[in-house]
């Protein structure tokens, strides 16, 4: 009985401790694209089919600001960027009803013609979280109230400018190491201790102004690689000292680079819109570097702002407003489906959770076969294009859009 008791009571313990403290758990999302970094959620269980309505709503929060950032789940909280009363700040809500937890203030927000406020999402590691404004304000914060550990602002610190439409970028940790691109002279990538803010390195060797993508890190063949599209090529850089290892231009163009790499089997991926495409570079580590040599380049994947996955050896993604399947070792085209409309995708439990930029959220199988449909609906315009990416988190389905927030229930019944 006695032991039976202890048992259940550090159980609770455990649990709460999760919720207070951040760590990451099973079903969480802590940062930009998943657990990952790649737009696959690990969850099952989750339904197979939407009712015509679509799948039931939990909650709904509002007056979050204005913004396009995804966001993060972990822990008992959510927390989403956007812009109230001219400035930029970061909320934290309850994950289980939504209500408002805590705000904070970053800086002032901005605005341009294609909307204001900020794009990026939150990084959650341990009891910290890591947000970039869209003005460069960079903050590390306590992920249970919110209070200011550092900050400092990256297009100031490291001689850079802001671009056409805002920084997008979501900070990527890598061990004890906060990675960011403010795209300055010999500073296009830099790594700053995560505890201190402190700089680490800049990379010398790059000088890209910034594009609207966010890194990637991978293993080589035992060199630790961080990988990420600037405003002029796909890159490559070691995670160690910040070292140039390839710079690929063809895939860049002169308007908007945005879309997070692909990185599998020694492999990258690399996508982007405006009549451009989408390259996959095989990597090979030799002398402690990494060659990167094309493999094909491909028109069949213009990807502007939505993302790609990879599931069983197939790329999906929109080429520009076509949800299209290709093969990732070979680039050749399975099929292509104009689906919901031009937007953003998620994988989880065997099927792609999608949100066009029209406001229309759908789901379909993620299956090289065909597409196959297998429930939609509409949420209300606010206004501006619906570009937050959706996430898949604890059986909940998160679609952002703009100053609103809503989590629906996706699991099987």
């Amino acid at each position: 009985m006695i032991g039976r008791t202890l048992l259940s009571a550090l159980a609770v313990v455990a649990v709460l401790s999760a919720g207070a403290g951040g760590q990451t758990a099973s079903g969480d999302w802590p940062q930009w694209r998943g657990p990952d970094r790649n737009g696959l959620s690990k969850e099952t269980g989750l339904s197979k089919q939407w009712p015509a309505s679509g799948p039931p709503l939990v909650w709904s929060a509002a007056n979050l600001g204005a913004g396009y950032g995804s966001l993060s789940v972990s822990g008992n909280r959510v927390f989403v960027q956007g812009m109230r009363n001219s400035e930029s700040v970061v909320s934290a809500l309850n994950r289980t009803d939504g209500k408002l937890a805590w705000v904070r203030v970053l800086g002032s927000a901005t605005d341009n013609d294609r909307g204001p406020g900020p794009r990026g999402t939150p990084t959650v590691d341990g009891d910290r979280l890591y947000v970039l404004s869209e003005s460069g304000d960079l903050a590390a914060l306590r992920f249970q109230d919110g209070s200011v550990l550092w900050q400092r602002n990256i297009l100031k610190d490291f001689g850079a400018r802001n671009i056409s439409w805002l920084i997008s970028e979501s900070p990527l940790v890598d061990g004890n190491q906060l990675i960011v691109t403010p795209g300055g002279r010999n500073a296009g990538m830099v790594a700053l201790d995560k505890m201190t803010g402190k700089t680490i390195w800049t990379s010398k060797e790059l000088s890209d102004e910034a594009g609207y993508a966010s890194a990637v890190v991978a293993d080589v063949q035992g060199v630790r690689t961080i990988m990420t599209l600037t405003a002029e090529a796909g890159v490559g850089v070691r995670a160690s000292d910040g070292k140039l290892l390839w710079r690929y231009t063809r895939v860049a163009n002169g308007t908007a680079n945005i879309t997070t790499p692909i990185v599998a089997d020694n492999k990258v991926f690399y996508s982007s819109d405006y009549g451009t495409g989408g390259v996959l570079l095989g990597l090979r580590a030799e002398g402690g570097e990494v060659r990167a040599q094309e493999i094909y380049f491909t028109r069949e994947m213009q990807n502007h702002h939505g993302g790609i996955v990879l599931v069983g050896g197939y790329l999906y993604g929109f080429n520009n407003s076509i949800l299209t399947c290709l093969e990732f070792a070979t680039g050749k085209m399975v099929w292509r489906h104009r689906s919901v409309g031009k937007g953003s995708l998620t994988f989880a439990d065997g099927n792609l959770y999608m949100l066009s930029e029209d406001n229309v959220v759908g789901l379909a199988e993620a299956s090289p076969a065909a597409y196959r449909e297998k429930g939609r609906f509409e949420i209300k315009d606010q206004g501006w294009p619906s570009w937050a990416h959706p996430v898949v988190s604890g059986g909940r389905l998160y679609i952002r859009n703009q100053g609103t927030l809503a989590s629906y229930d996706v699991r099987a019944r």
